[in-house]
């Protein structure tokens, strides 16, 4: 079944993308939760012609999220978490830290486009990706260092 996306959806598409799902993702729960509608003709005329109207719009959000990447280029964080002895985190570092310390740094970021590759619960080096725009990922270096 194919179906327009109205909004992003992890690890299925981005806003307005036609993608292709099966018929029980689409109808039970896609649709019902007003993330998509049904890909017919007369709903890809309208899409074709939003996104027409729309072209002077993104380029201007794409253009200000490369700019946003650029200031986060080069960035390193450091993230104090509270430790034991041998260097476990109690609890873990989640984007939630993340994006309060890029808040410090004075980039503000929703954190649901932050994204960590393993579960951060030692002391260590690690890496953030941080999903700007569809085109547009920054990879951020960050410490976790014992408070």
């Amino acid at each position: 079944m194919q179906i327009i996306l109205k909004e992003d959806v992890a690890n299925l598409g981005y806003k307005d993308d036609i993608v292709t799902v099966k018929d029980g993702y689409g109808r039970n729960f896609l649709i019902p939760q007003r993330k998509a509608v049904i890909a017919s003709e007369s709903a890809k005329k309208v899409l074709a012609e939003n996104q027409r109207q729309r072209a002077h719009k993104l380029a201007k959000v794409k253009e200000d999220m490369q700019a946003l990447a650029a200031k986060m280029e080069g960035l390193s964080l450091t993230i104090g978490a509270k430790t034991s002895s041998s260097g476990t985190i109690f609890g873990s570092v989640s984007n939630i830290q993340i994006a309060a310390a890029l808040a410090k740094e004075g980039i503000e970021v929703d954190r649901k486009i932050i994204y960590l590759k393993d579960p951060v619960k030692e002391v260590g080096s690690y890496n953030a990706l941080v999903k700007l725009h569809k085109d547009i990922a920054v990879e951020i270096p960050f410490v976790v260092v014992s408070e």
